[in-house]
């Protein structure tokens, strides 16, 4: 890290403190030429061309367009393209019982392109499913959805697979989950910022900001079910978010092949680790992740610097460039974690640290429970009589193995609970240290802050202080640990 490089602008990588990694403006929602109207009328039908099992003969039937300059120097309608291709691309491998392995030239040309342009692989992303896959309920425009007081139910989704609720909410929950981030990412920048000019109060409450901010990010994630049925995600919606790598056990051993003299290619799937938003906070507070099945001991020195984790840096060439971009930078510029531990007398400051800490161990347990009961405990379900004959295609094949994959094609669970246990190690205090490296964290008696417990009346002096050793230590009150296997993960899933 270099004190004397810039902390990064955002308006450098196209990105707001407003609207973090979503775009500045609502996605554009059809594409102006009409020389493409082909591809908007196919994404348009296409939960009708995949329930009829007509996608594949109609697009083979399509001309190959070219793809042209104005296309290409649009990057709204430039991204619209990329979101419309994609949707095209997953359908068309995925909507029958058994994959297909070619994809034809009339998708697979333009595509290449337009991804290549874009800097993103040539299928459905995270970018392409959510980040550019949304737009208002009523005529709005995006300043005001950012700043005022609107929810879920005032976005819809522009294309979708099944043209069901349950995949538009599915993706909808994404998109308020990177609108509620973008203040983290501000005062991310602030507290960098605080760090190179030693304020350490300034920075405590920029660290609080971000802890709140985190918090939220876990509120919107167990809004899940609200308005998506495990049943319908697990066996209608997740089989077109897969790649196609490590997809042997379901058809595709050698990948896709873009045209028919085109080359095999493998890419991982849609996967939520393709958010910026995520890497974004571990980078800020210096959470590092190792290789799979390695652990790295509490109180060691760590970084998000020195890549250890193949499968998260892999997913960086499944964000857009210009966010690949500002988190390669961000990670030049990170200093908070290395300035709180070269501050530990500083009290204050190791709370507001290891509260962030907590709120991104507990939003990390909260997306195990939707796993379990999205993916795992949908995949353990025994048929019963008369109800099982549910259409499989797919990672919904899978169905009745114990190990699953993820959409990324990654060992699921045991990847997430590595995360999850990663997150804790970077606690700066001894106290964090010992409780937030158990497994399983269950809270008790929390305030709005999931993990921050309520302080009862006698330990709080006359002049508000907190007289409790304990409490003085700050993150959570009654954390305990359980168990980390799936039996609790399970447990906890049921709990909604």
């Amino acid at each position: 890290m270099s004190q004397d490089l810039e902390i990064p602008k955002l308006e450098n990588y196209g990105l707001t403190a407003s609207s973090g990694f979503l775009p500045g403006e609502f996605p554009v929602t059809r594409l102006s030429d009409k020389y493409y109207k082909p591809w908007e009328t196919i994404v348009g039908k296409l939960p009708s061309l995949l329930l009829s099992k007509k996608i594949r003969s109609v697009v083979d039937r399509l001309p190959t367009l070219e793809v042209k300059t104005s296309l290409l120097e649009n990057l709204a309608e430039l991204r619209r393209s990329y979101s419309v291709l994609c949707f095209i691309t997953n359908a068309y491998i995925w909507g029958y019982d058994e994959p297909c392995e070619i994809l034809p030239d009339c998708v697979a040309q333009p595509l290449l392109i337009i991804s290549e342009k874009l800097g993103l692989p040539p299928l459905a992303t995270y970018a392409g499913l959510v980040l550019w896959n949304f737009e208002p309920v009523v005529d709005l425009d995006l300043p005001a959805f950012l700043d005022g007081d609107f929810d879920l139910h005032d976005i819809m989704t522009i294309n979708t697979f099944t043209g069901g609720i349950d995949e538009s909410w599915f993706y909808l929950v994404s998109v308020f989950f990177e609108r509620t981030g973008a203040q983290c990412m501000e005062n991310g920048l602030k507290a960098i910022h605080d760090v190179r000019n030693g304020n350490s109060e300034s920075l405590v409450g920029h660290l609080e900001s971000i802890a709140e901010g985190i918090d939220g990010l876990g509120s919107i994630l167990m809004r899940m079910d609200e308005m998506c049925d495990p049943h319908i995600f697990y066996f209608r919606i997740r089989p077109y978010l897969a790649g196609w790598r490590n997809m042997e056990d379901v058809g595709l051993p050698k990948g896709v092949k873009y045209g028919k003299k085109g080359s095999f290619q493998q890419y991982a799937g849609g996967s939520n680790a393709q958010s910026s938003l995520i890497q974004m906070l571990d980078i800020l507070l210096g959470v590092e992740h190792f290789s799979s099945g390695k652990k790295h001991s509490a109180g060691g020195k760590i970084s998000a610097k020195t890549g250890s984790n193949s499968f998260i840096n892999e997913m960086r060439n499944y964000m857009p460039r210009e966010h690949r971009n500002f988190l390669e930078h961000l990670e030049k510029v990170s200093n908070i974690r290395d300035y709180v531990l070269s501050h530990k007398n500083d009290e204050k400051l190791l709370v507001a640290y290891d509260a962030c800490l907590a709120m991104l161990k507990s939003f990390r347990d909260k997306h195990i429970q939707i796993v379990t009961r999205y993916v795992v405990m949908q995949a353990s379900k025994k048929s019963v009589a008369g109800k099982g004959n549910t259409l499989r295609s797919g990672l919904s094949k899978s169905h009745g193995k114990k190990e699953q994959k993820g959409t990324g094609g990654t060992s699921l669970m045991p990847f997430l609970k590595q995360c999850r246990d990663e997150t804790g190690v970077a606690a700066a205090s001894e106290w964090g240290q010992k409780i937030l490296s158990a497994g399983v964290l269950k809270v008790e008696d929390s305030s709005s802050i999931v993990g921050i417990k309520k302080h009862s009346p006698s330990e709080i002096d006359d002049g508000g202080n907190v007289v409790s050793k304990k409490m003085k230590l700050g993150l959570a009150g009654d954390w305990s640990s359980e168990e980390d296997n799936e039996e609790s993960e399970v447990r906890h899933a049921g709990h909604w």
